[in-house]
């Protein structure tokens, strides 16, 4: 697969006004590509796109990810204004630090919700336009991915499940010349981390650690992101040194596919889909 040439490429990108999301989007801007920046608020991502050039090189949209209806009409009119697609970046996301005990329902579901859900959602309204630039969907994720620390069930469950959820949809799409990766920071200098780790709690679970969860820095974080894009990675951990202990487990991944899901194995079932509905089962009838 040819790398991935960001001069003049039309990137959509969901939590475009949050701290990590407007860092990326001056390094995206800085290296040619134009942007369609989603997030909730218009005059924010109003603003945000005049820092990055005119309505050429970058406009708002509002998009909230919990509503796939919305985020599926920003990506439309994205294409349509740029007048194509050719990297969907899913960017926005919630953390809490919370036990089960305490945690509510709700709580629980809207983190699933912004960060699982909402990493579907903006894959499935991009797709049907990467096919056409045979593109790139690329997920901000976490070393919860592979690490679950407590009191952040909700956070790692979903972080787990956008993994796993790109190592799937990897799978289906790679025929139709889309790619999807991934990206695995530790913490890094955000309010967001702020938030975490400066709670009592989270400092007595993660500050004095110093090795998985070490701070790292927003630049290293966008540095790796550019990197992983231009490489069309599947995969990337920042820091690069946590990157030995997430190798099992990608090496069962990558063995489980290529012995029980080969390409005509994929497109054969994905043939049934044609002629036939979903099948939806129920564990409880």
């Amino acid at each position: 697969m040819a790398h991935f040439n960001l001069d003049n490429a039309v990137v959509a990108i969901t939590g475009a006004s949050g701290d990590l999301g407007r860092h990326l989007c001056a390094a995206l801007a800085a290296r040619g590509a134009r942007l369609a920046l989603m997030d909730l608020d218009q005059q924010s991502l109003t603003a945000q796109a005049e820092t990055l050039g005119d309505a050429s090189r970058a406009r708002g949209w509002v998009a909230d990810v919990r509503d796939l209806e919305q985020v599926r009409h920003a990506m439309d009119a994205a294409a349509a204004h740029f007048g194509r697609l050719d990297l969907v970046i899913a960017n926005a996301g919630v953390a809490t630090l919370e036990p089960l005990a305490q945690q509510s329902e709700a709580s629980f579901e809207r983190t699933i919700d912004i960060n699982l859900n909402g990493v579907f959602r903006t894959f499935k309204a991009g797709l049907p336009h990467l096919r056409e630039t045979k593109g790139h969907l690329l997920a901000i994720a976490s070393m919860a991915s592979f690490f679950n620390s407590p009191l952040q069930g909700a956070y790692t469950a979903s972080k787990a499940g956008v993994l796993a959820l790109c190592n799937s949809v990897r799978l289906e799409v790679k025929q139709q010349g889309v790619t999807v990766g991934s990206i695995h920071p530790t913490f890094f200098k955000t309010p967001l981390a702020d938030q975490l780790t400066e709670h009592p709690a989270g400092r007595r679970l993660y500050n004095d650690n110093r090795g998985l969860f070490k701070l790292t820095t927003v630049e290293d974080v966008v540095a790796a992101t550019i990197k992983a894009i231009g490489r069309r990675s599947q995969k990337a951990v920042v820091p690069k040194r946590n990157l030995p202990i997430t190798a099992a487990p990608e090496l069962m991944r990558k063995l489980t596919d290529r012995l029980m899901f080969g390409d005509q194995k994929i497109k054969a079932a994905l043939d049934h889909f044609e002629t036939s509905a979903p099948v939806q089962g129920d564990s409880s009838s």
